[in-house]
């Protein structure tokens, strides 16, 4: 059976997803490695013969759609945070990761290495192998024969003994933190909601205008008033129904259907008046209720506003469902291949909205091949071009952060003229799971058998370093941005994850994708910062 995966390593690969998968799967008080238990498997496989390889452009390939789709989907949240926070995010992302190149120093101290040796137990600890082939860039410029050989070797083999527990470090930090802190990710999302896209528990209410003071206010004035984040629908005053606008103005004894969650709602009742019969809900006799699938490219990337449709149809949009989140449908709300869009219309007007939208289900979850491909191409040639600081140090972006900034700034224009560059919401998700799975397992089954040799003196002394590097940096980074910083703990989960299997893992653990907006703030700046500690630590420790 070896010598058949040997030969065979897609088959192997193949395997390795499917156990891993399998495993993952299983639950242990309600808790499960998800797809991060295909790197375990693939360290097993990997540990059993180390003859079985998964070629590296299956790992590469898997990194960079992994991203690249990491990327486009956190593209606008990433910048409006900055916006908000950009020299503070900045700050705090550097101070860490300064951090994890003093413990670093301290420890090359401590235990007496060579600079090529903590290096490379660096990078591996960080599993940055952008920082390991900046350091080997460097040896080979200024190292020659015997002496270039060996400084290599010292840097790959303090890199490969160190990366499991880069990756192990995040999880088990993760882990025992958020036991001590006591998080409640779900108090968390509630509180994040506002800044980021994660569903919002939207229900209907059917509301009778009682209060005098709300009469002949425009509805434009009372959100601004009293800052309620709903969407008013109808209005019925006696049999006559209407669809609302920025100018409708309430009587009193109108009944007014309001979407929004059930805290909303409420303080709009109490503003309003009381909460009236739900049978209205499903009145169909003047305007209609429908689903109406986005797969027109023409609209994709287009806020509700730009459309116009009040002018041109009798009908408004009162929630937007992306995925398994529902979205109040707000005039700045953009709109994505893939969304369902829930119209209340005229029945005449319903067919032409349907043929504006497109109305495919088929066609709103297929991938635009053309600006998939043209963006991640842009994101690897970005990655091979070599930027330099000073006469000593040179690095690359690599396959991982050309294509994820390119994914950041591509997701957040989305659209540049007649190319849509944002992704439907389904396919992006199945590309995130297919690039995990090709990373995942060519990860494991090519550390596996390093990982075996850890457990020898010398490698079990790189193994408890970075370990130290790795937990002392992540503990650091949870606990001060938590209670210090006052960040959320789901944000900084993502800020930990410096490798695609702890980020899963996180994502899994809070159950919803807060961390991966904070694996995009970290994952740029840490990319180029980890280069340079990498190599400041070899220059000044040599």
């Amino acid at each position: 059976m070896i010598s058949i995966l040997v030969e065979y390593p897609l088959l192997l690969l193949f395997i390795v997803a499917a156990l891993g998968y399998l495993i993952g799967n299983i639950k242990i008080r309600g808790n499960s490695l998800g797809v991060a238990a295909v790197l375990f498997t693939g360290l097993i496989f990997g540990a059993i013969d180390q003859r079985l390889q998964i070629p590296e452009i299956i790992l590469l390939m898997g990194l960079s759609i992994f991203v690249y789709s990491i990327g486009l989907s956190s593209g606008p949240a990433f910048f409006q945070s900055y916006q908000k926070n950009g020299i503070a995010e900045f700050g705090f992302i550097f101070s860490m990761l300064l951090l994890s190149g003093i413990i670093a120093a301290v420890l090359w101290w401590v235990f007496d290495l060579s600079a090529a040796g903590i290096a490379g137990i660096y990078s591996g600890s960080t599993t940055n192998t952008a920082a390991l082939a900046g350091i080997i860039d460097l040896v080979n410029q200024n190292y020659s024969g015997q002496e270039l050989s060996t400084l290599t070797e010292e840097v790959v083999v303090g890199y490969s003994f160190s990366y499991p527990m880069g990756v192990l470090g995040g999880m088990i930090a993760i882990v025992v933190m958020e036991k001590l802190l006591r998080i409640d990710y779900g108090k968390e999302k509630q509180s994040l909601k506002k800044d980021f896209a994660l569903g919002e528990g939207l229900e209907n209410m059917n509301i009778l205008v009682e209060n005098e003071a709300v009469v002949g206010k425009q509805i434009r004035e009372l959100l601004k008033t009293y800052q309620w984040n709903v969407i008013f629908s109808r209005v019925y005053t006696g049999d006559h129904q209407r669809l609302t606008n920025w100018d409708t103005t309430f009587q009193t004894g109108d009944r007014v259907m309001v979407v929004g969650t059930m805290d909303e709602l409420k303080s709009v009742k109490e503003v309003l008046g009381s909460e009236g019969d739900s049978h209205l809900y499903y009145d169909r006799s003047v305007f209609e209720v429908k689903e109406i699938f986005v797969s027109n490219p023409v609209l994709a990337g287009r806020s509700i506003a730009s459309l116009r449709l009040q002018e041109k149809y009798d009908g408004i949009i009162t929630r937007i469902r992306r995925g398994d989140i529902d979205m109040l449908a707000k005039t700045n709300t953009v709109i994505e291949l893939g969304d369902r869009v829930r119209f209340i219309a005229r029945k005449n007007d319903l067919a032409e909205l349907s043929d504006l939208f497109g109305d495919s289900y088929q066609a709103s979850g297929t991938i635009n091949l053309f600006s998939f491909g043209l963006g991640i191409g842009i994101g690897l040639m970005l990655g091979t071009f070599e930027f330099s600081i000073g006469s000593s140090f040179r690095f690359q972006l690599g396959y991982a952060g050309g294509p994820l900034i390119v994914g950041l700034i591509l997701g957040a224009l989305r659209r540049t003229g007649p190319i849509v560059w944002s992704l439907p919401y389904s396919a992006n998700i199945t590309l995130q799971q297919l690039g995990m799975m090709l990373l995942l397992a060519a990860i494991g089954v090519r550390s596996g058998n390093a990982f075996v040799q850890s457990l020898s003196m010398d490698g079990l002394m790189f193994f408890l370093i970075s370990a130290m590097i790795s937990l002392v940096t992540a503990f650091s980074v949870l606990f001060v941005g938590y209670k210090w910083i006052k960040k959320p703990f789901t944000l900084l989960m993502g800020m930990v994850s410096n490798q695609p299997a702890i980020l899963n893992f996180a994502t899994n653990r809070a159950k919803n994708r807060i961390p991966e907006f904070g694996f995009a703030m970290m994952f740029p700046i840490a990319l180029i910062t980890k280069i340079v500690i990498a190599q400041l630590l070899f220059l000044f420790l040599s």
